[in-house]
């Protein structure tokens, strides 16, 4: 059982006199109606927009070509239907929207163009949302990136050039709404109502996910390709109408916001330093376990999360032998179910801590070690059910249910040890998960293509992964902490 102390270390002061009770009391009675759950509601449709604009071109591609070479598939007899949709599929859309001779590997460059300039600018976005603030980081990158998304038809009749380089700038505007939003958090949510508010706001990324592979391919076979960027595109641009002017950096200058509960957030975080200054203590951050111990779970984590986004489809198509369209409405099932179980992640962990029937180190990491062991569980065996299509697609979902609880454990964990640097901090666990979102699939392709049969390649994909993940969690647990760090606490550290 957790007592008071352990509540404020873990993430801030939640005040127990009395004059703090009434506020308290109203915060817990509006409940969903509060200013700060609307945030997470703003930020939850900021998420699905990002997330759909940097899938689009990847199902509107298929359209956009006059042929689109499939990967390679062990299974041969998958490649003919496959091919023959494809057919279908630009016969259909001749007439609603150009088609284009590119190669496959200048398809290649314009998938991937989104990540050329996105790596390099995670560590200065963090850093400049916590120093500035993330309303007009945030929301610069979300009008950037919509605009853009809705100008990517033009651009590709314009040229290949032209394309790619609004897809780089793209990628650098996306990766301010995903990092910057993380400052945000620092200044609006309660030690008790992190994991739900953080979660609710994250949960828009399956959302966006399962949207777009939905309803992508329909799109583009009834009204044209070019509707996805402008119905996704459009979509950002009305929430940004909705981020200027009801997202503020702070209670304290929100002008709509109670007065009750503007007093419960003030004092739920009263003696949590959350004023970063210019300067980074980098050598203390090298020393620090438990930071470490967040990174390691990133890497291991995202190798895992990686391979499910990037090959879900192949392996659907491929293993179960649908066809594309129903590949795209399975490969869209674990990904919403995924959505929910973030949610309520977020908040039973919430309900445990404020009930104080665990530690907050125990829930991060209690809900870490489920979501790790559990999805690994469910993934290993695939290769032997692959003869059921039930069985895998309930194999699927488990794991991506259980996987979801991370998001409630390692994942947020940077907000507990050092709230002051969560901008910056974010920035550089996307990092780590992007190095191993760009080996992860490269090394599940060799697997797949040096297996003997498909089988064996995608069952040493998944004990790769499982046994990564699984050292990860290990690692995480031994070393991982929830109280705010010496070197974020005190002024006399080493800085950059």
């Amino acid at each position: 059982m957790a007592t008071g102390s352990d509540v404020k270390a873990a993430g801030g002061n939640v005040p127990i006199d009395d004059d703090s009770h009434p506020a308290k009391e109203q915060s817990c009675r509006k409940g969903f109606c509060s200013v700060r759950h609307g945030l997470a509601i703003i930020l939850q449709l900021c998420n699905f927009s990002i997330y759909t604009q940097q899938m689009n071109l990847s199902i509107a591609i298929t359209a956009m070509v006059n042929h689109t070479k499939a990967p390679s598939q062990p299974n041969s007899s998958t490649e003919q239907p496959s091919q023959a949709y494809r057919n279908e599929t630009l016969e259909g859309t001749k007439a609603l929207a150009p088609v284009y001779d590119w190669s496959p590997e200048i398809q290649g460059v314009l998938l991937s163009s989104l990540n050329y300039g996105s790596f390099l600018a995670l560590l200065p976005t963090g850093y400049v949302a916590g120093i500035f603030g993330a309303k007009y980081v945030v929301g610069f990158g979300l009008f950037v990136s919509s605009v853009l998304t809705l100008f990517l038809p033009l651009a590709a009749d314009v040229g290949v050039a032209l394309l790619i380089i609004f897809r780089v700038i793209q990628g650098i505007a996306q990766v301010m709404v995903l990092t910057g939003q993380y400052s945000i958090w620092v200044k609006w949510a309660p030690p008790l109502e992190r994991s739900q508010l953080t979660t609710i706001a994250g949960s828009g990324s399956m959302l966006g996910t399962f949207i777009v592979l939905l309803v992508g391919g329909l799109l583009c076979q009834t009204i044209g390709w070019p509707y996805i960027f402008y119905i996704f595109g459009g979509i950002g641009c009305a929430c940004c109408l909705l981020w200027f002017p009801l997202v503020y950096n702070d209670p304290g200058s929100h002008p709509f916001i109670s007065t009750s509960e503007k007093k419960f957030i003030v004092h739920s975080l009263a003696q949590q330093d959350f004023s970063p200054g210019w300067s980074l203590p980098i050598k203390a951050m090298i020393q620090s376990l438990p930071l470490w111990a967040i990174i390691v779970s990133y890497f291991c984590e995202y190798w895992l999360f990686n391979i499910i986004m990037a090959y879900t489809p192949t392996y659907i198509s491929s293993v179960l032998q649908a066809s594309p369209k129903d590949s795209g409405i399975l490969s869209a099932l674990p990904f919403v179910v995924g959505c929910i179980c973030i949610v309520l992640g977020g908040l039973l962990a919430d309900f445990l801590l404020s009930r104080k029937i665990l530690r907050l180190i125990t829930i991060r990491k209690v809900f870490t070690a489920i979501g790790v062991f559990f999805s690994s569980m469910f993934l290993v065996p695939l290769p032997w059910v692959r003869s059921s299509k039930g069985a895998t697609m309930a194999f699927l979902v488990l794991s991506a249910a259980s996987s979801s609880f991370c998001e409630s454990g390692a994942l947020i964990n940077f907000l507990d040890i050092a709230p002051r640097y969560a901008g910056f901090l974010k920035g550089l666990l996307q990092v780590f998960a992007h190095i191993a979102g760009a080996i992860s699939p490269t090394v599940t392709g060799v697997f797949i293509s040096q297996g003997s049969d498909s089988e064996s390649g995608w069952r040493n994909v998944f004990l790769v992964a499982a046994a990564i993940d699984i050292v990860g969690v290990i690692f995480y647990l031994i070393f991982a902490q929830a109280e705010v760090q010496d070197w974020v606490k005190h002024e006399q550290i080493t800085h950059l």
